[in-house]
């Protein structure tokens, strides 16, 4: 499991490296998930050809692990938020209003891309 966790810590930091030395405005961990994808991909191929490879043959059960621990990650949120609490009595409204507002555009954007993704494939909704 030490491996495999190694190898998703490793795309990240590459993803983070990436992005702020060429600059470019994508997240680095967005940049690590294609990294790792592209890992997984050259990976399968390797097995293809080689059957015996295993290297991160297990990252996928590592992933659920982590997974399934997520929820821990929301505790430094939670005492973040506690720890601001004048912010959010000062910018409470709007910061409900930005959150209200930015969730209806993530949701029309999806339904967009949706139903184009649909229209190029010839399935109708």
């Amino acid at each position: 499991m030490l491996v495999n966790f190694a190898i998703l810590l490793t795309c990240q930091l590459l993803g983070e490296i990436s992005a702020k030395a060429l600059a470019l405005p994508v997240p680095g961990p967005v940049l690590g998930m294609a990294f790792m994808f592209a890992a997984l991909m050259l990976r399968d191929a390797i097995r293809r050809a080689r059957p015996n490879f295993t290297l991160g043959h297990d990252v996928e059960t590592t992933g659920r692990n982590l997974l399934s621990h997520l929820s821990l990650l929301f505790v430094p949120a939670g005492v973040g938020i506690v720890g601001s609490l004048d912010v959010f009595e000062k910018y409470g409204i709007a910061l409900a209003v930005a959150l209200l507002v930015s969730t209806l555009l993530a949701l029309l954007v999806a339904v967009m891309a949706f139903r184009l993704v649909s229209r190029l494939m010839g399935e109708t909704p």
